[in-house]
């Protein structure tokens, strides 16, 4: 007798590779024995029983009793359903993960039974079908049949109030059947009933039988600033998350007859809403609904401004968006409107010079108006003075005022900075611009008919 195989590889092309012990864990390896076709992997394998038999391998002979066999195969799945059966005589377990986790997994002394599930697939897996044999009978069975299954992205997320439900097979996500939609573009609220008990509920792709399946509903939607209640029902398990999933802000996911949860929330901005609901026998019925409690005014999280080459920009954030009067005042007591967005930064490209006071007026979806705090910024621009038409144009500090002389150095005009003054003058004059503590500005200008 002599061993052959690596115990490790897979097999392929529908060829499993089974690696045969001469013990029931996998110790005393003898030589690797081959099941399936290349059009199918599905095989049925009696090793005859009685401490007498023994089965031929293809190194060693290993008798029928107390013994274990590793099976291994790599397989490729196009997108959908599958459905495996495993059976034996005694213990067997079969995984998609190289045995990392167990779909199936009847690992105890019985006789010959088989278990099924159905999953939805795509991609390559490492299968691993392990199986043991504890004394008289033995036999190990796998089947495996695609199944109809749901075509739709259950990843995807419903949108304008209308949710996609992914339907499937199990009370556990276990085979995906297909997708249904609840609610409508006026609202998200929904109460379905499956059509009854017990029978069969159709969804885009493939019918569930109402007994032992579950739904997971997805919807992305926005919410205005503002308080709302969740009302979650069902019979049995629901739970209701926020956050596609992540926490659960309603959990009742047990069995129980028809009952309804409510939660009490803020919200503010986009949310990925996941109900997820199972049935696992009697009567079946899943809820949803929601309702505004209340709208609350526009809340500004911060208001900030800086100058930067002779103008000044203003940034702010708030919840729940809103409508922005920009203000700006010369002392910090009387403001004047100088612009409005629906944005959230603007720049003053002309500020006063010195000290420059802004704030927002803010109005709500109700139309009411509030106002934010009052952000002071500094700039170093300078004292201006232009005419234009015969009109005096000085750009200062708002505490300046402007002195208009003639060449004779008499006072013939004064006005404070920051006005336009129209001029009925004519011939040379001397401007000057001072506030309390300097000269401003010292300028001859030419007044004409112009």
């Amino acid at each position: 007798m002599y061993t052959q195989g690596d115990q490790v590889s897979y097999g392929t092309n529908n060829r499993w590779i089974g690696y045969v012990y001469d013990n029931m864990n996998f110790t005393g390896y003898r030589s690797y024995m081959n099941e399936g076709t290349s059009g199918d992997p599905s095989f049925d394998q009696h090793f005859g029983s009685g401490l007498l038999n023994v089965f031929t391998t293809n190194g060693c002979i290993v008798e029928s009793e107390t013994f274990s066999v590793r099976y291994k195969l790599r397989k490729t799945f196009g997108a959908g359903n599958y459905q495996f059966t495993v059976g034996g005589d005694d213990g067997y377990r079969f995984s998609i993960d190289g045995g990392a986790t167990w779909l199936i997994n009847a690992w105890n002394d019985h006789p010959f039974q088989t278990s099924t599930v159905t999953i939805y697939l795509d991609g390559t897996y490492d299968m691993v079908l392990e199986y043991y044999e504890n004394g008289s009978d033995n036999r190990v069975y796998f089947k495996l049949e695609q199944g109809c299954g749901g075509t739709t992205d259950p990843s995807v997320y419903g949108t304008n109030n209308v949710w996609r439900g992914y339907v499937y097979d199990g009370t556990n996500f276990d085979a995906y059947k297909g997708m249904v939609l609840e609610g409508n573009s006026a609202s998200p609220y929904f109460n379905e009933n499956f059509g009854g008990d017990n029978l069969m509920y159709a969804t885009n792709s493939c019918a569930v039988q109402t007994e032992t399946f579950s739904v997971r509903y997805r919807l992305r939607k926005t919410f205005d600033y503002g308080i709302y209640q969740f009302l979650v029902g069902g019979d049995d398990g629901y739970r209701l998350s926020l956050d596609g999933g992540a926490t659960w802000i309603i959990n009742a996911w047990n069995d129980h007859g028809y009952q309804v949860s409510n939660y009490t929330i803020t919200l503010s901005g986009t949310y990925d809403l996941v109900l997820e609901y199972y049935e696992n026998g009697g009567a079946n019925q899943v809820s949803f609904d929601v309702n505004l409690l209340s709208i609350l005014p526009v809340h500004l999280l911060h208001f900030t401004g800086e100058e930067k080459s002779g103008k000044v920009y203003l940034n702010w954030a708030s919840v729940n968006g809103g409508h922005f009067m920009v203000e700006r005042s010369h002392d910090g007591k009387k403001f004047t409107a100088i612009d409005e967005t629906d944005g959230l930064a603007y720049t003053d490209a002309s500020p006063l010079p010195g000290m420059n006071y802004y704030r927002l007026q803010m109005k709500d979806k109700d139309g009411v108006i509030n106002y934010s705090n009052i952000v002071m910024v500094r700039t170093n621009a300078i004292t201006s003075l232009k005419i234009i038409h015969n009109t005096l144009h000085v750009q200062s500090d708002y505490n300046a005022m402007v002195n208009i002389y003639d060449m004779q150095g008499r006072l013939v005009m004064q006005c404070r900075a920051n006005t336009q003054v129209p001029l009925r003058l004519k011939g040379i004059y001397h401007v000057q611009v001072r506030n309390a503590h300097a000269i401003l500005l010292n300028k001859k200008i030419l007044l004409t008919d112009n």
